[in-house]
């Protein structure tokens, strides 16, 4: 866990007033298995798809809500001509659009420990879907309050975005610790004054919620 040094604590002692939290990877875990075994198939090396599918210029129009998730895995795919058959880029494309995810129990409890205590926003990386998503997975009570890239228009590590998750969570920055899965957000948001933590396991939110 990387963790920027802590803000001045309360008079309740806690060195945070409000928690800012990332969705994918953190709560929000996939399932790659079946797009893993069609790149096998075809003779593909595992995770050429998602790379290309996450490169900045592709992914970028996805989570500025810009493009649905279909159009943005036809967009994807199509660094695969000449690498496999247009039937198969495809096919690649619809398994990376539905890959399956479930929430990570551990960490939605530990959230919803630390929403009795203080603010909850997510604050994601994402597509238009998210709500639909929080809904399938019964989670569209877990926050108070969701700062969603595609509906807002600008993606992390832009500073604006944090700027909007600090104003819902109604404390100033340097009271905020923030969690993400990406070294980039995290120091993007360090940098802001957070107390900021580079999430990799649910023992890295456990030990930063443990004020609580």
């Amino acid at each position: 866990m990387t963790l920027s040094p802590a803000s001045r604590p309360t008079s309740g002692g806690r060195p945070f007033d409000a928690v800012l939290c990332d969705v994918d990877n953190v709560i929000r875990v996939y399932d790659p298995s079946h797009l893993n075994a069609l790149e096998r198939a075809a003779g593909l090396a595992e995770g050429t798809t998602m790379k290309l599918a996450f490169a900045p210029d592709t992914v970028l129009p996805l989570v500025v809500g810009r493009v649905t998730p279909d159009e943005w895995a036809r967009s994807a795919v199509q660094g695969l001509a000449g690498l496999v058959s247009e039937a198969t880029a495809r096919e690649l494309g619809e398994a990376l659009v539905r890959t399956p995810f479930r929430a990570d129990p551990a960490v939605v409890s530990l959230l919803r420990g630390a929403r009795a205590h203080v603010p909850l926003v997510l604050v994601t990386n994402t597509s238009v879907q998210l709500e639909e998503d929080l809904e399938v997975l019964g989670l569209t009570d877990l926050a108070h309050h969701v700062v969603s890239s595609a509906r807002v228009g600008i993606a992390k590590p832009d500073r604006r975005i944090y700027d909007i998750a600090v104003e819902r969570a109604g404390v100033p920055a340097g009271r905020c610790l923030f969690v993400d899965d990406t070294q980039e957000n995290v120091e993007a948001a360090a940098a802001l004054g957070m107390r900021a933590v580079h999430y990799r396991s649910p023992e890295d939110l456990r030990r930063a919620l443990g004020t609580l």
